[in-house]
């Protein structure tokens, strides 16, 4: 069991079915798992979920929701060196979630944060064994000139245990 913090995107019926086409065929691991998210806190699994939901609220407040845009696609090695995942990565609000990613870990939770691996601002789409592979779907993808508008009004805290989401509390920002 792990908690977690996301973003579900506010974005058209139009992206979200694109996205979702794109996930069920190449997101297989995690397609029907949970809906497209940008994570803004990974997987903390030593902490009471009381703990873990107050001191996210008490670092979300004051935090204003924002608009943000994709237009490329990038590909990640898994920090297990087994998959590489593809992503669409925004320009329009990077540094917002980033910002709000460190003010969450900014406190109790500063102990969970990953340093071995890079925080890359994504959603994301896809997996695969093969570099060569997601490295052919994102190239497609990047021709196609992705445009991708929308807003993150809110963080969900979730709880993830045995390969399900279920919801905790939904945090909507100012």
């Amino acid at each position: 069991m792990a908690y977690l913090v996301v973003a579900y995107p506010d974005i058209s019926k139009r992206d979200l079915e694109w996205i979702q086409k794109y996930r069920k065929l190449n997101d297989p691991r995690f397609f029907s798992v949970i809906e497209p998210h940008i994570t803004l806190v990974f997987s903390v699994n030593n902490l009471e979920k009381k703990i873990f939901v107050t001191e996210v609220k008490n670092r979300a407040k004051g935090f204003k929701k924002f608009d943000f845009g994709i237009n490329v696609a990038t590909i990640n090695r898994d920090d297990s060196g087994t998959y590489y995942h593809e992503f669409l990565v925004p320009d329009k609000g990077y540094s917002n979630i980033v910002r709000l990613h460190d003010k969450l870990y900014s406190g109790k939770l500063n102990e969970h944060l990953r340093l071995d691996i890079d925080f890359i601002p994504h959603i994301g789409i896809g997996n695969s064994e093969d570099a060569l592979t997601s490295k052919k779907r994102i190239e497609k993808i990047n021709r196609q000139e992705v445009d991708i508008v929308g807003k993150v009004n809110t963080l969900d805290i979730i709880e993830y245990k045995n390969g399900k989401i279920t919801p905790i509390e939904k945090i909507k920002l100012g």
